[in-house]
Formats: C-alpha cells, structure tokens, sequence
C-alpha cells in the first residue's frame, strides 16, 4: 500500500478501531489503514476471557476474545491494512501522522481522516496518594487479568481489591476460581462503581466480602505487601480516626477507574473536556480539528464492549464521508448540557435534523426518573447509576419540538411519581 494515498486511518486496533475501520470501508473509502502498537488485532478484549460479550450487537452471549474474533475476520475480508506493532507518536493539526514500526522503520503520511481509537489506561497507585512505602505486589486490576489469563501467573494468595470497577470484581472472581484467597472489595463511594450483574455474578455469588464508604489509608510491607490497613470514610471521602482495620494479605489490586489515552488528540489540537476526559464532539464524532474523528473509550469510557463498537462505526462513517467528499462535515449548532443529576452528555453538539443517539451518565444514584431533553420527555427509568450509562435515541420528530431557534438543550434526569 502506498501511504500517500491513505483515505482514512484509525489509531488503535480494539473493537471501537476495528468497527470504525470496518465501516468506513463499507461506506466506501478506498483505502483504510489500522496502526496498532500491540502485536495483535483486538486490544484488551483477548484477556477478557470471562462472558457477557455481544449481548447487544450480535444477540448472543459471547467471551472477550469470540467477540474480537469475529470484528478481526471482518477486518481481513474487507482488506483493511492493519499496521502492527506500528506506535504512532506524533499527528498535526493538518491530519500529518507519523509512526515508528519494527518492520517499516519511520512511516510519515497524511491521511484524508483519521479515526481516534486509542482507548483508556487505567488509574495507577500515583493518582490516589495512598500512604506506606512501595512494596512489590501493588498492581492495577487490568495488569492482573493479563498476568492470570495470558501469561498463566498467579500475582498473590491473599487479596485485598481496592475499588469496585468491573475489571476489580470479574478479577474478584477469576482469583477466587484459581484458588486465591479474596479478603475484600473496598470501595470509597456509598455505591458500587460497576454494573450490577458482575456485582452480583463475581462478588455476592462468590460470599467475597465488599466494604462500602472504605477505602485502603496505609500499605505495610518493604519488600513485599504484608498488610493493609482499611479504614470508613466520612462525607469527604476522608478516613475516620478509630474505624482502621488491618487486613493480612500479599497482593493489592487497584480498580479505581479508567482514564481515555487522549496524548495524541492533545498534540493533534483537539479539544478535551475535562469531565469526559476525551475530545468534544458533535453527532458525527468529528472533534474540534476538522477532518479527526473519534470513537470508543477514547472519547469517554464506555462500560459495555456493544456501545464501543456501535459508538464507533459513526465515526468510520463520518470519516469516510469526509474523506471522499474532502470538505468539512456541517457541525452541529445546538449544544447538549447536563442539568440535573446529568454529569455529561455525548455528542457535545448536534445539528437537530437527524435522529441522534445520546450517551450520558448521572452524578449519583437515584431511583424513579425520567430522562428529559430540552421539553422532549424521554423514557421513564426505575433506577439510574453513575457506573450503568444511559442510552438515548430521540428521532427527528422529537428534536423538531425543540425548536429551531435553539442554541442549547438542557438534559435533566426528573425524579417522577409511580413506580
């Protein structure tokens, strides 16, 4: 392939890169490259060995890798370039990509497009401040899943999990099924941070205990975890004198949150918002540099593989579109805020002339609730939690009613009477 003549090219390769390359090719770009600094196609879903895959997207119940099997057949019958073990380290403002590859040395191109797919990487001990001195036997949850079910390594016998992201408990699970020991699930907030089928599936089903409003104040141990010391939480997250309690154990897992890899989309001039994490975008998924488009945990963290990949074919299309068109995309002039209980809302903007499908998430739990739009109410919902998002479509007629002279919609999440 000749890299001069590139019409779209996707940075990553997991299930948002594979599903927007896969679709920008079927929407009829020409020439579509995959660049992957892993040696593999798929990302992070070949350790996910554990069910609950394509639920949405296929209609069957599928494993990490059966899903990521399926997207990488598609990608080698559509004869899309996957570029392997290629890290990209640099893209302009004006789309200029370049990369360094084992095989292909320095590769520098400008694409007509590019898809941003690089996903998220996960919150390390250095960004909670937890005191103690730095044993071995500190790891992040999703390090873990790979040491157990790629490289077959068991990191301890005695585990305290602090957190209660979904990788935390499936890993709960996992360790427990090996035949380790899991003391506890320690979880800051007043509520779980995953959905609720592996709470129930990899933590109460397994009689694994789980502490909420606790969080780890010390780790004990030079050489090796010993111990750590569990303490409540008050209403500021701070721990409170006289409720410590020392736990006995080898290894301590960290699940306590996801952050976009968005390095790039900053050296390219793409806009972030600070809630997200990822780039502002408009119901194309193009972000605010003409022509970069972005999908996936990259643009906010996802907690189902199905919304990655749907989330992503937008973006493939829209990439593609632009490239054969080569003219920019008509940006969205209405912007979307989060009113009450609505921490953010994905797209940031639309154009209000075609159906669109709106991601969000709530500040807190709560129960009896209606999504609204603007005066557009949506679908009644009996509970809402910030670790479940909300999926909302509103069609053409609906976004009509808002009227045309709109600048900003406002979405709420109203608490409603009944059941």
């Amino acid at each position: 392939m000749k890299l001069q003549d590139v019409d779209v090219a996707v940075i990553g390769a997991g299930p948002a890169g594979m599903a927007a390359a896969i679709k920008a090719k079927e929407a009829g770009a020409k020439n579509v490259v995959i660049m992957e600094r892993a040696e593999q196609l798929g990302g992070l879903l070949h350790q996910c060995i554990h069910n609950g895959f394509g639920l949405l997207y296929f209609k069957e119940d599928l494993t990490g890798p059966e899903y990521a099997h399926r997207f990488i057949e598609k990608v080698m019958d559509t004869g899309i370039e996957p570029l392997l073990e290629t890290m990209v380290i640099r893209i302009s403002n004006d789309r200029a990509v370049s990369a360094v590859s084992k095989s292909g040395g320095y590769i520098n191109f400008k694409p007509r497009s590019i898809v941003l797919a690089m996903g998220c990487r996960e919150r390390t001990r250095g960004a909670l401040n937890i005191p103690g001195s730095r044993p071995a036997g500190i790891l992040t949850a999703g390090t873990a899943q790979r040491f157990v079910n790629v490289e077959g390594f068991i990191p301890g016998k005695k585990i305290v999990i602090l957190g209660s992201g979904d990788i935390g408990m499936i890993m709960a699970r996992r360790l427990t099924l090996e035949g380790a020991k899991v003391e506890a699930v320690v979880e800051i907030l007043p509520y779980v941070g995953g959905l609720i089928r592996n709470e129930v599936q990899c933590v109460h089903d397994f009689h694994i205990p789980m502490y909420l409003k606790h969080t780890v104040a010390q780790i004990h141990g030079e050489e090796r975890v010993e111990a750590v010391t569990m303490a409540q939480v008050d209403d500021n997250n701070c721990p409170i004198a006289g409720t410590e309690r020392k736990i006995e154990c080898d290894t301590l897992l960290l699940s306590v949150g996801l952050i976009p890899e968005n390095e790039l989309s900053l050296m390219a001039g793409v806009k972030l918002d600070p809630i997200t994490g990822g780039a502002i975008v408009d119901e194309t998924r193009q972000t605010s540099v003409v022509g970069i488009f972005a999908g996936g945990n990259v643009l906010h963290v996802h907690d189902l593989v199905d919304n990655v990949s749907s989330e992503s074919e937008l973006a493939g299309q829209s990439a593609a579109s632009f490239a054969k068109e080569e003219k920019p995309l008509e940006r969205g002039k209405i912007a979307l805020k989060g009113g009450r209980n609505i921490r953010y809302v994905v797209p940031h903007t639309i154009s209000g002339q075609k159906d669109v499908t709106l991601y969000m998430r709530v500040n807190h739990p709560e129960e009896t609730v209606r999504i609204k739009v603007g005066d557009v109410m949506t679908k009644a919902l009996r509970v809402v939690k910030p670790s479940e998002m909300l999926k909302i479509d509103l069609s053409t007629e609906e976004l009509k009613r808002l009227g045309k002279e709109t600048k900003q919609i406002i979405v709420d999440c109203e608490k409603r009477e009944g059941r």
